[in-house]
């Protein structure tokens, strides 16, 4: 299956909301690095749609930060 691309220009973006938000860059590195290490294990066969885990990590939790009705860690 193959993915659909993803805009360079969203990806800074959304990284970009997550730094801004964080009160540390190392802290929110490592919650990026964690979630994505976590959501690896987690469904193996969930068909994530061929995104690498840090991809759908900083996808999940900008849209955390701009939707806060969506429950995180």
């Amino acid at each position: 299956m193959t993915q659909p691309p993803i805009s360079t220009k969203e990806l800074m973006q959304r990284v970009e909301t997550l730094v801004d938000a964080a009160s540390n860059r190392y802290r929110i590195t490592v919650q990026v690095a964690n979630r994505a290490k976590r959501r690896r294990y987690e469904d193996l066969s969930d068909d994530d749609g061929g995104y690498k885990p840090v991809l759908r990590a900083i996808f999940e939790m900008s849209d955390e930060l701009n939707e806060p009705e969506i429950i995180g860690d």
